[in-house]
């Protein structure tokens, strides 16, 4: 390698731009979008998502981090009626399944739940992971190989904040068999799917998580999650955090 190419690999390709906090006004619309996010099952509305406004949401998602750049998402527009409906019926497969493993009063309530809106929601959106993106070795992946797992949740994620900024609803399914939706969508074997999406407009949301307004499950404290130093060790900067919400 010459010396010319060596030191070219010191210099950043750009100089840096200069950072800082936003103004009161965007910080706030930020934390209320992730504030206000909900996991959307049965209050999609049937107006479609104008082409311009999906395009932002996928570059939202492209924006994404993800381990040593290698970028390993796809995402796969499903519109289709017919498309959607055989999705339907394999999510539908593996609910009954699903609903035979709670029992009593939990199994009631899992019955009644609403779980999807693959039929309702004018678009779905399958997330896949190439794992072979990038090559055979890549950067920040040498010691942890599902890293590319998690930079493709993290598109997942961009994409949701932002749908939520639109007025766009989200809804994660995730109680299906990958190998049965694979020969729906034409996914490669080496392909993972990572996630399938119900994506359409709202007009209202629950004031708080649906599994928790149905009573399934609670939001747990933040501080006995939060630890310092080490495991279990509870942080001071948490200590009374409780009792002065």
């Amino acid at each position: 390698m010459s010396s010319v190419l060596k030191h070219d690999l010191c210099i950043p390709a750009e100089d840096p731009v200069p950072a800082g906090s936003f103004g009161e006004a965007d910080r706030a619309a930020v934390y209320r979008a992730i504030e206000t996010r909900r996991d959307v099952r049965d209050e999609f509305l049937p107006r479609p998502i104008p082409d311009d406004v999906l395009l932002r949401l996928l570059r939202a998602a492209h924006s994404a981090p993800s381990v040593g750049l290698m970028q390993p998402w796809n995402f796969i527009l499903i519109r289709s009626a017919e498309t959607r409906a055989r999705v339907r019926d394999a999510f539908a497969r593996c609910n009954a399944e699903a609903a035979q493993m709670f029992e009593g009063e939990r199994g009631a309530l899992y019955r009644a739940l609403k779980l999807e809106g693959i039929l309702k929601a004018p678009l779905n959106i399958c997330v896949t992971c190439d794992r072979a993106r990038g090559g055979p070795v890549v950067l920040g992946r040498t010691h942890q190989r599902d890293t590319d797992l998690y930079s493709a949740v993290c598109a997942v994620q961009n994409l949701w904040l932002a749908a939520r900024a639109e007025g766009i609803g989200v809804g994660w399914v995730s109680i299906f068999d990958p190998d049965d939706l694979r020969p729906i969508l034409g996914v490669p074997q080496e392909t993972i799917i990572v996630a399938y999406l119900c994506v359409g407009y709202v007009d209202r949301l629950f004031d708080r998580p649906e599994l928790e307004a149905r009573r399934w499950a609670r939001r747990l404290p933040l501080e006995d999650l939060v630890f310092e130093e080490s495991w279990g060790e509870p942080s001071p900067a948490l200590v009374g955090s409780r009792s002065a919400t």
